[in-house]
């Protein structure tokens, strides 16, 4: 139910139980903890694409048959815990993930897609909050990370009408960072992630839990935050190590 392949510091990471649009049944889950946290350990991956297998989804979030059977299994809805909050479970990798979205992401869906750090999306691809038309709220972040995303009259308009939200709306929306052809949506999402893999490990942890930590203070926080951080790692660097890379720099910018 999970596909991981690894290449050139790069995991690829399917979401595979296409027949039921990838949702996220409690295995699945626990599976994707599992997975994120062993590529998180893993010293020769530093980039995760995260996607789902077919084109008719991500995910459809969790599995409403099996929450069916199961008088206890809205809690997940609720949970902390990242084996059963896959949302959480994104969110604690260390690594960059890029989320390449291949279809619908619905619900719960879309707030593990939020939870990405990069949104590539295939033309396929719509969004949905139907948090509200199912009669739950959301509780793996959803209604504070969309209204951050896209400010909050577009976030009320899409959750309190359930209404889908397609690739380009969401591209002109800030949603996401761009729209591509179904077939060139991996291909896309890997090269991004090569260009991250050629950073430093510890520079790609270290600069992405730099904007992360920020975003979540007013902008003098933030500013006070940079500073330590970067006062604490640049007293590290010197002249040499800065020459060093400035050559292969020049040659990468006049190649692009």
């Amino acid at each position: 139910m999970l596909l991981v392949d690894i290449s050139d510091s790069v995991a690829l990471v399917t979401l595979n139980r296409p027949e039921a649009m990838n949702a996220l049944s409690r295995a699945l889950r626990a599976e994707l903890h599992k997975t994120l946290k062993a590529l998180d350990a893993n010293p020769s991956v530093k980039v995760i694409v995260l996607t789902g297998a077919g084109d008719r989804a991500f995910t459809a979030g969790l599995d409403l048959k099996e929450l069916g059977g199961d008088p206890d299994g809205l809690k997940a809805a609720n949970a902390t815990d990242p084996a059963e909050n896959p949302a959480w479970a994104v969110i604690a990798c260390r690594k960059p993930v890029i989320g390449a979205i291949n279809g619908v992401a619905i619900t719960g869906g879309f707030e593990v897609a939020l939870a990405c750090d990069v949104l590539i999306c295939s033309t396929n691809a719509r969004f949905a909050d139907t948090h509200a038309r199912v009669g739950i709220t959301p509780g793996w972040g959803l209604s504070q990370k969309l209204s951050r995303l896209v400010g909050p009259y577009r976030a009320k308009e899409l959750s309190l009408t359930g209404n889908f939200l397609d690739a380009e709306t969401a591209c002109a929306w800030g949603l996401v960072n761009r729209v591509v052809a179904p077939e060139d949506l991996v291909p896309v999402a890997l090269r991004l992630a090569a260009d991250m893999a050629q950073i430093d490990l510890d520079m790609l942890t270290g600069y992405k839990a730099m904007i992360d930590d920020g975003y979540e203070l007013n902008l003098r926080q933030g500013l006070e935050l940079e500073q330590a951080r970067s006062s604490s790692h640049n007293r590290n660097v010197t002249p040499d190590m800065v020459e060093k890379r400035r050559a292969g720099i020049q040659a990468r910018g006049r190649a692009q």
